[in-house]
């Protein structure tokens, strides 16, 4: 038996699902983990985070796969089989991979989709055949590891969560029900991103500056500088994974001297800007009910009732008044809606991306979706550079909110590892799904001028007035249109209702440390758990930010425009210090990008300052009053605002998360911090 349980570089040290569970931590976490599992560690193990992904990519071969079996997909469907299928295709492997992910994050070993097997196997006697039968290749009941009742089913030990005990680390103590699944930690980043929300109410913008070119194209130039944004938070949200999220990060990394003034700034510039993204969701949801019910009374130009901005200013107190109701239900509620709504908007993608061009009686080629770009939008601007970054508006507001993940680390389970999860891949799918949404609605689009008239029966409201002709052109009658664009109500309703959990979540962070006004009251959690004043607090100040709507719209615009400047430049702020004050001594967490990490987050931080400065351009000559781009003006009032109040009075009181003192344990070829005493502001 012990020359048996030697053969293969098999160790007898091997432990049960509880102690691989429990092993974390260490310079030596690889290799502890891997004799957990049962083997000797005998490769070199050298391979970067990048390293490993090009082994895979290179197998996957997009180049290999579409180029030897192109011949098929011309033959089974043709040209639409192959666009359309790609996504669908895409989605659900991207799904598989999702649960491989998982299981190999727990058992990682070489042996793979065989080892995974046997492990997961329930009873004993049934670990060498589901092992052979899925890798050909026995494995040694008895040196591979060691099976016995205690640990023959996977269990998870709240003692043994790595984000329960990373947050008692980091200076705070356990208040919120930690409770959410990576699923769930993701689903509200996704809903908050909602592809259906930022392109459909964004798509006029779309269409006015550089039309269906800027758009197919521009949306992915806009999703990849995203997704460098996102794989900097994700780095170091692994190693922060604490509702306060960005605030807490630029403490952290900014050093003792500048983290109170880092942390205010990043602080307010993330919370308005979260408020921000609420009241333009919602009151863009308030404004669709208003075209939904204008086309469903005979339209623009058939009689068909307007609500007017009172109605519509009262369709948003309602939609915020319902999504409080709905916030101060316990974390079980609000993770089935999260992964709800992210069902929906996935699946609502797919009907609309599908049904719309579809049911259209006249489409439009392929060369005008990906070639033509609109120069006729009455603007006064006529360099086709110009009018493409200012396209981009569309692609990067839709691309916003997924700090949310990093928002709900404190109720999602193995933060530290699900909650960087949630974030890239709410970036990743929506990228995916997004642009197939962009395509099959442009797809249907002929008239870009009609469509963009405010004497269409949508009045002007763009994907509205697609859906409705698609459907009266070939039916005679635009209920179907009218049915797609409650579809897309629906998504907005959940992105409002995600928002207002991100929101609140952050409120109570900020809170907790002392950074607020009444600051003990939006503390407060109920007996179920969620910060419940500050959810109204949330809802309260959405409906506030929308006001101004009733004097001015170009006030109103001006205010919202904060939701994607204002929030960016809070994303753009922790991984600005990550790259510089923090380049030497961050300590990254199970999640990061090793000698990447500081190459994407330059990326990242370049990014955000080009677009604070293209959406901060003119997009209307010549300039007035009515016409100006209040972005600037906006953004700018609230960092003097920040500013301001900051020098008067919180300088003087607010030490923010500090740290007191740090004890450094030099470990060959590694530095850590191995402990870390914090002084939490009451």
């Amino acid at each position: 038996m012990a020359e048996e349980g030697q053969r293969g570089g098999y160790s007898r040290i091997a432990g049960g699902d509880e102690e691989v569970a429990a092993a974390s931590g260490g310079g030596d976490y690889d290799e502890r983990k891997l004799r957990l599992l049962g083997y000797e560690p005998q490769l070199k193990r050298n391979l970067s985070l990048l390293s490993n992904f090009a082994v895979s990519f290179s197998i996957v071969s997009v180049l290999t796969g579409i180029t030897t079996l192109y011949g098929t997909g011309l033959q089974f469907g043709g040209p639409a089989t192959m666009v359309y299928g790609w996504p669908i295709a895409g989605t659900f492997t991207l799904i598989v991979g999702l649960a491989m992910a998982e299981i190999c994050s727990a058992y990682p070993t070489s042996g793979g989709l065989y080892f995974w097997s046997a492990r997961l196997c329930s009873h004993r006697q049934w670990g060498p055949f589901a092992s052979w039968l899925t890798g050909c290749k026995p494995l040694n009941s008895v040196g591979a590891m060691t099976w016995n009742k205690a640990t023959s089913a996977d269990s998870a030990v709240d003692v043994d969560d790595t984000g329960h005990a990373r947050l008692r680390e980091l200076g705070y103590k356990q208040e919120l029900k930690r409770d959410l699944s990576v699923l769930s930690n993701f689903a509200f980043s996704f809903s908050i991103i909602s592809v259906l929300t930022g392109i459909t109410t964004l798509y006029n913008t779309g269409l006015t500056f550089g039309g269906p070119a800027t758009m197919t194209f521009g949306w992915f130039v806009a999703g990849a500088f995203t997704m460098t944004v996102g794989l900097s938070m994700a780095e170091i949200c692994s190693s922060f994974p604490t509702s306060g999220g960005l605030y807490y990060w630029s403490a952290r990394l900014s050093g003792k001297r500048w983290a109170p003034f880092a942390s205010w700034i990043t602080g307010w510039f993330n919370i308005v800007g979260q408020w921000a993204v609420t009241t333009s969701v919602d009151f863009s949801l308030a404004q669709l009910i208003q075209v939904i019910i204008l086309l469903s009374t005979g339209g623009n130009n058939g009689g068909g009732y307007l609500a007017s901005k009172y109605v519509v200013i009262a369709f948003h107190a309602a939609i915020l008044l319902s999504h409080a109701v709905i916030n101060s239900l316990p974390i079980t509620w609000l993770s089935f809606f999260g992964q709800f709504a992210a069902a929906w908007n996935m699946l609502g993608v797919f009907v609309l991306m599908i049904a719309v061009p579809t049911v259209a009686t006249e489409r439009a080629s392929a060369k005008f979706v990906f070639t033509h770009f609109n120069t006729e939008n009455n603007a006064g601007i006529h360099s086709n550079f110009y009018i493409f970054v200012l396209g981009l508006l569309m692609s990067q507001y839709t691309l916003t909110g997924y700090d949310a993940s990093a928002h709900m680390t404190e109720e999602t389970k193995n933060a530290d590892r699900n909650g960087p999860i949630g974030i890239i891949s709410a970036i990743g799918i929506s990228i995916i799904v997004g642009w197939g949404y962009i395509l099959g609605i442009t797809f249907a689009v002929k008239d870009i001028p009609y469509l963009l008239s405010p004497d269409n029966e949508a009045g002007g409201y763009a994907i509205a007035e697609v859906f409705y002709l698609a459907f009266k052109s070939r039916y005679g009658s635009g209920i179907g249109g009218i049915i797609c664009l409650g579809i897309v109500a629906v998504a907005i309703y959940f992105c409002g209702m995600s928002s207002v959990t991100s929101n609140s979540r952050m409120a109570y962070a900020f809170s907790r440390d002392g950074a607020m006004p009444l600051s003990s009251v939006w503390h407060k959690v109920n007996k179920h758990e969620v910060p419940i004043n500050a959810v109204w607090l949330s809802a309260f100040i959405s409906l506030c930010m929308a006001l101004p709507s009733l004097g001015s719209l170009v006030a109103f615009q001006a205010m919202v425009s904060i939701a994607t400047i204002g929030l960016y430049i809070a994303y753009a702020l922790p991984i600005l210090f990550r790259v510089t004050l923090a380049r030497k001594h961050f300590v990254p967490g199970p999640f990061n990008l090793g000698r990447c990490g500081v190459a994407v987050g330059w990326a990242a931080v370049l990014w955000v300052a080009t677009i604070t400065v293209l959406f901060s351009l003119p997009v209307t000559y010549p300039v007035t009053k009515d016409t100006l781009n209040y972005t600037p003006v906006a953004v700018g009032g609230l960092f003097l605002l920040v500013l301001s109040s900051w020098l008067v009075s919180a300088r003087h009181w607010f030490k923010g998360p500090g740290v007191e003192e740090a004890i450094v344990d030099c470990v060959p070829g590694r530095r850590r911090y191995q402990k870390m005493i914090w002084k939490v502001v009451k």
